[in-house]
């Protein structure tokens, strides 16, 4: 294996033999290349340290290899290591062996700190490193090898390429074989020609009648290379029949039409099926109607040849989401509720996304391009940091270098600048329809630098109150706001944050307040208590939505799932859709996305707005803004959904409306679900499909049925998205 390596390696410019730097799972920071040379594992972006190697990190609950080309001699290798998991149990430790013996027994490194760990070795011309786990996972950020000593790398090992064109031809046909080499220093040929050849060139093989296969071996100073192409042959009989089909335009909104266009050669008859059906001629063009699903159309010609066939899609996608209703703010909560209400009582539910550094990050014009994106979406709450202490570029000022106070950390001495563009922003949302979930003072993970916490103990209840009170006072204003105290701790005393909390309340109680914990903690176990608090939450991982949601929804207030995992941090646009499907059909009456960069405003925020998670959660809102989601009731009994529930990330989730009009059932994953039709009042039941990722329904066969006993409902295979999850939707008729 080592050779075939080595092998490999001597294809490189000389310039793989200097010093060689790899940014581990990433490639983005300057001076380090981008991970390479490696075997097994996984690269991870990891939270905070951006710009720098620890960003990002390879790492495998097992073990994973690097083979990596130097000089031979002694190297001293540096591997970088800050250790990101702040809550595996136990902590994750590994081994290191370098060249066969092992160099590092036991590593581990505190949460949170920096590690590194550096020794010498003697290597040949291929570094050979091997990472394997001891407790929960191997893992690291950047490996650095510098050269102490050795000798004069390998002379470069040749390379060939050769080409046949055409590589199918018709009997009594001509192709022209092309080759170029490198680091050669002669050329012989074998199979269908023979005898040496020029290092580079062209040569036209003539009336061909078998298939034949040309091979070329050229050798130098570093070795020999050998490379073969094929020519196909075919017989000349009857020709072979040609069909072409398209379809124009390849995708519409629901009602619409599209043209399909089709010719064929060397046929004598065609015959349609799929979306359309019967004789049709051997080349034209048709109107397909009005199609309300993605349908496929398929076209089959025949001749004397034999036969072709061809079938093109017209994909089918509902029109884009409205935006939500005006909500009349403030939102408030009704004894006995599941959801809250907006001013004039109509329930409002929470399609939020993370938008933490929105304060400070972003100058009006961006601000104005973001909450306009966001609207257009379906968006209708942000989750907003009043006071950023570390995400931005000039944190905790704002762009236009204004800080929160006029004596840093000092909570008594608030900047009216700063908070006249907190105003601004206010403003500015308030006009898009936004609710803003503020948080007034970030305590930020285990009371560490990423938040205020460690400057809130050292101010007075008083002055806190104070802060309170200020802050209330100032956007009195805007009763778009949803406090959010707290934010990624829960301390040892809740005296700082119960005095901001009270603070704001005695100025204003018709705001709601609730509580950002941590992550596998509810908000009503910590502070439910609390006189100002109104509102639950649950803060959870991709695997623990559902029993979260559970545990909460038998809790005396509604609730919402406030943070996950982020899109482009540990999940992708899967991960969102099965985290907000998961959190409301398990009592949630909303949910809160995050995407990286989108939520800290880091460089490529603007693509961000447009990702496949952000496209989910608006075909979310749209399902939901077409049923009367707030009578929803979830299936916790199995009651409904009786097989097929799974678990953690691949759990099914399900909920039925109050008076059995409707009810939704997703999953993450294809399978089968059995369904007992008698908890829908009927007296019959249609079913479809829809498609989380697009936004299409499609039909489910033999619907309707009755509402009685049990069905079964497979899913329909892949969404178009990469993956497999589905909703099923059942509507009483």
């Amino acid at each position: 294996m080592k050779n075939l390596i080595l092998g490999l390696l001597l294809l490189f410019s000389s310039s793989a033999w200097a010093d060689v730097l790899i940014d581990t799972g990433g490639g983005s920071v300057s001076g380090y290349l981008p991970d390479q040379y490696y075997f097994g594992g996984q690269g991870y972006t990891v939270h905070g340290f951006r710009g720098t190697v620890y960003r990002t990190e390879r790492r495998s609950s097992s073990g994973f290899s690097y083979a990596i080309p130097v000089t031979p001699g002694q190297v001293q290798v540096t591997l970088r290591l800050r250790e990101s998991c702040f809550y595996c149990s136990p902590a994750r430790s590994f081994s290191v062996m370098a060249e066969g013996q092992t160099v590092l027994s036991q590593v581990q490194v505190p949460p949170g700190q920096v590690g590194d760990q550096t020794f010498t070795v003697t290597t040949d011309s291929v570094l050979n490193l091997v990472f394997t786990a001891l407790t929960g996972a191997a893992y690291v950020n950047a490996i650095e090898v510098r050269q102490l000593g050795g000798g004069t790398p390998p002379p470069n090992a040749p390379t060939l390429t050769l080409t046949a064109n055409p590589t199918s031809v018709t009997q009594g046909q001509s192709s022209t074989l092309t080759w170029t080499s490198a680091n050669a220093t002669a050329c012989t040929a074998s199979g269908a020609w023979s005898g040496s050849q020029p290092l580079s060139g062209s040569a036209v093989q003539s009336s061909l009648q078998t298939s034949s296969t040309y091979t070329l071996s050229c050798t130098g100073a570093g070795g020999s290379v050998q490379k073969s192409a094929t020519v196909a042959v075919t017989a000349v009989t009857n020709p072979v029949p040609t069909v072409a089909l398209s379809a124009n335009p390849a995708s519409v909104q629901s009602g619409g039409a599209s043209t399909l266009t089709w010719s064929s050669t060397n046929a004598t008859g065609c015959t349609a099926s799929g979306g359309w059906s019967g004789a049709q001629s051997l080349s034209g063009s048709q109107s397909t109607g009005a199609l309300t699903s993605t349908t496929g159309f398929s076209l089959s010609c025949s001749g004397a040849g034999g036969s072709a066939s061809t079938t093109t899609t017209v994909s089918v996608t509902q029109p884009p989401p409205p935006p939500p209703p005006n909500a009349v703010f403030p939102v408030h909560a009704n004894p006995g509720q599941k959801y809250l209400s907006d001013a004039q009582g109509n329930p409002f539910m929470i399609v939020g996304d993370a938008a933490w550094s929105l304060m400070v990050q972003l100058n009006d014009t961006q601000v104005e391009q973001y909450l306009t994106d966001r609207q257009s979406r379906g968006f209708n709450t942000l989750l907003v940091n009043l006071i950023e202490h570390k995400f931005a570029a000039n944190a905790p000022k704002d762009v236009a270098g204004d800080a929160p106070f006029l004596t840093a950390g000092d909570f008594s001495t608030p900047n009216e600048a700063y908070f006249a563009h907190v105003a601004d922003v206010m403003q500015r949302a308030l006009n898009h329809n936004m609710l803003i979930l503020m948080c007034p003072a970030y305590l930020g993970y285990q009371g560490g630098d990423e938040g205020w916490y460690q400057d809130l103990i050292k101010n007075s209840t008083a002055t806190l109150t104070g802060y309170g009170q200020y802050v209330a006072n100032r956007l009195s204003a805007y009763p778009n706001i949803l406090w959010v105290n707290g934010c990624d701790y829960v301390p040892p005393s809740f005296t700082q944050v119960n005095a901001i909390a009270n603070g704001i309340r005695s100025v204003n109680a018709t705001w709601l307040q609730t509580y950002h914990a941590q992550r596998g903690t509810p908000a009503y176990p910590v502070v439910g208590t609390q006189p100002w608090f109104s509102v639950n939450t649950i803060y959870t991982d991709s695997e623990t939505v559902v029993s979260n949601g559970v545990s909460q929804y038998a809790q005396p207030f509604p609730f919402f799932l406030i943070e996950a995992i982020y899109e482009g941090e540990n999940t992708d646009h899967w991960g969102v859709r099965l985290q907000a499907y998961q959190a409301v059909l398990s009592g949630a009456f909303g949910q809160v996305m995050g995407n990286f960069p989108l939520w800290e405003f880091d460089s490529g925020w603007q693509s961000a707005m447009s990702s496949n998670g952000s496209i989910g959660i608006s075909f979310l809102h749209t399902l939901m803004a077409s049923k009367a989601w707030w009578t929803l009731v979830p299936d916790t009994g199995h009651t409904l959904l009786t097989s097929a529930w799974g678990s953690g990330s691949g759990e099914s989730a399900a909920a039925v409306a109050s008076d059995g009009s409707f009810a939704l059932l997703y999953t993450p994953v294809s399978k089968t679900l059995t369904v007992n039709l008698a908890k829908l009042r009927g007296p019959a039941v249609n079913a479809r499909w829809y498609n989380p990722a697009t936004g299409a329904y499609s039909t489910v066969s033999g619907a309707p049925f009755a509402a009685s006993g049990s069905q079964s409902f497979t899913t329909p295979g892949g969404n178009g998205s990469g993956y497999s999850d589905w909703v099923l939707v059942l509507d009483s008729q």
